[in-house]
């Protein structure tokens, strides 16, 4: 060995040894900023009544608060996930926590509706900024046997912020008011972007030598997304004319595909070559699903709590706050667990498990019943997600080039997005025969909810059903083809 190539050796040694030693505080910092933006897709729920009654907003404007945040969220997950390969994930990782942290006060000191949902709007940039690079960073700072463990915290992160913003949102609300879900962001922000700067790995942009940015492709696949989820987000209010966006984005969707088919050459947006490995393309699938689950649960029984048995936000919070910790406490085994064990004997069980957590909640659920008795199907429900959250993150990016980093990042956070929204709107759907329009008002028909519930609860059970039985196609990594 030449003294210069011992040189490189022993300097590769030492920066690997260093990125070992701060893994565990990079984790953390990632973790604070992926809670963040995952605990304001939900909390912002719980609050809707108090921003109606303290900004004298309408109840389309109320909505537009919420889905100003989601729209914008997962339109621009794709586009920042592949910059973040081009300008390496710290930096957008950074610009993307300073813009949420900025937006979240700005959100917190608006005067009416319209500052309010501009400036939700730019959290959700921001947001979509930051997002991606976690799993990214992840990806390069834990070495290939550890990264089960560190998807798994992730996981659990998740599962604890998609399933506790009621709880945190009817605390704050309740003890101070809507402005609270905001401003509890800028300390937590200002401590995650001082952690990042001083410990996210620093790595070379590849701008200087990579092929020009992809213009016409971020603006097929961010107005084709756009279009979509407003059409799903919107649908019921607008009927027909929803239906025709919708249509119109899956046409600009199909021409990004068509587009990115002559990129594949050079640095296309969408790499086609991650989905020809099974496991990226199924554990997309399964995280889907779990995703559309996790909301279902959130969705359907926050409605049953409040408006069917008359619990206040800050209760009902708490009867949905025992699957955020099963998951937040299931995730980081299971996601080592996944590193040593043969993915079909978790993941099929795992999502079977969360099927029967909906089940065991169905028998629990009517007018008079007594409430604890939903909590068995609550923790069995997390103890199912945390099962398959962190093994199918893990599995997802395993063989992911470090180059392509972001932009599997990109692809994951997008439809685990639309999956969320999935969630929503098919189950949302499926319950609306639970209220009746009068001339002026809504009126929440308890009984007609309750009826409604068992066709929810199945279709749920369908989904996870149905992705369990696809799981069981998934490679171990050791046999997994090329």
């Amino acid at each position: 060995m030449t003294p210069r190539s011992s040189a490189h050796t022993q300097a590769a040694a030492s920066t690997t040894r260093a990125t070992h030693k701060r893994a565990g505080p990079v984790l953390t910092t990632v973790c604070v900023a992926f809670f963040m933006t995952m605990l304001d897709t939900t909390i912002v729920n719980i609050a809707l009544p108090d921003v109606q009654h303290r900004l004298d907003a309408s109840l389309t404007q109320a909505l537009w608060v919420v889905n100003s945040y989601t729209l914008v969220f997962a339109v621009l997950l794709l586009t920042f996930g592949r910059l973040g390969d081009r300008y390496t994930p710290r930096a957008m990782f950074l610009v993307g926590l300073a813009t949420f942290t900025l937006a979240s006060a700005l959100c917190g000191l608006a005067q009416d509706p319209a500052q309010l949902i501009a400036a939700r709007s730019m959290q959700g940039a921001g947001a979509a900024m930051l997002m991606p690079q976690t799993l990214a960073l992840i990806t390069t700072t834990f070495s290939p046997e550890r990264r089960g463990f560190a998807f798994g915290v992730w996981s659990g992160v998740a599962g604890l912020a998609t399933i506790a913003g009621p709880t945190a949102g009817g605390l704050l609300v309740d003890a101070f008011t809507w402005r609270a879900i905001f401003l509890v962001n800028i300390p937590l922000g200002l401590i995650a972007l001082a952690g990042g700067y001083a410990l996210l790995p620093v790595h070379a942009s590849r701008r200087d030598h990579a092929p020009g940015l992809d213009l016409v492709g971020m603006l097929l696949s961010t107005g084709g997304l756009f279009l979509v989820v407003f059409a799903l987000l919107e649908g019921q209010r607008y009927g027909w004319q929803a239906a025709v966006l919708g249509v119109l984005g899956l046409v600009l969707l199909a021409g990004f595909v068509l587009h990115q088919r002559t990129k594949q050459g050079g640095a296309p947006l969408l790499p086609f070559q991650l989905f020809g490995r099974q496991n990226f393309t199924l554990m997309n699938a399964v995280l889907m699903a779990a995703l559309f689950a996790t909301v279902a649960l959130l969705l359907i029984y926050t409605l049953y709590l409040q408006s069917v048995r008359d619990m206040t936000p800050t209760e009902a919070g708490l009867i949905l706050a025992p699957p955020a910790v099963a998951t937040l406490l299931i995730s980081p085994v299971m996601g080592r667990l996944a590193d040593r064990v043969d993915p079909r004997l978790i993941l099929p069980p795992g999502l079977a498990l969360f099927a029967a957590g909906f089940l065991l909640l169905l028998a629990a659920s009517g007018q008079g019943t007594d409430v604890l008795l939903l909590l068995p199907g609550m923790i069995v429900c997390g103890v199912g997600a945390g099962i398959v959250f962190a093994p199918a993150n893990a599995l997802a990016m395993r063989d992911v080039p470090p180059a392509m980093a972001g932009a599997a990042s990109g692809v994951i956070s997008t439809l685990r997005q639309l999956g969320t929204l999935l969630g929503a709107v098919v189950v949302g759907a499926v319950l609306q025969t639970g209220t009746t329009d009068t001339s002026a008002t809504t009126h929440f028909d308890t009984n007609a909810y309750t009826d409604a519930m068992p066709a929810a609860i199945w279709t749920v059970v369908g989904v996870l059903t149905a992705t369990a039985i696809a799981s069981t196609r998934t490679y171990s990594p050791e046999g997994q083809t090329p």
